[in-house]
């Protein structure tokens, strides 16, 4: 069964960066598809980076140029680096490879 835990999320300043971690345990061959959503208070769940199958990234509009999504094949692990953070960025972001879920992991921007 495969897991994913999503960690780095926190408390941050406008202007500030934060980097965001998404682990996969269990019987998983690749994370090469996979990405980061995020759930505002009162929105739906929308994009906020992801590596397609055919191994390209694509961003939001609105994060491109601060967020970098990456990945560690040999750790499993996608990242999210976030840099010039809003307060608009603030969200629950959860990752997903391969269609399964995280539980997710607040980020919370202050003014």
């Amino acid at each position: 069964q495969v897991q994913l835990v999503e960690s780095g999320g926190g408390l941050v300043q406008a202007g500030g960066s934060r980097r965001l971690s998404c682990a996969a345990s269990g019987t998983i061959f690749s994370i090469n598809v996979s990405g980061w959503y995020r759930q505002a208070p009162g929105k739906q769940r929308e994009l906020v980076a992801a590596f397609t199958s055919g191994g390209s990234t694509i961003y939001a509009d609105s994060v491109k140029g601060r967020f970098t999504i990456s990945r560690d094949n040999a750790k499993k692990t996608v990242y999210l680096q976030m840099n010039s953070l809003k307060p608009e960025d603030t969200a629950v972001y959860y990752c997903n490879v391969l269609a399964i879920w995280g539980k997710g992991t607040l980020v919370t921007v202050s003014s």
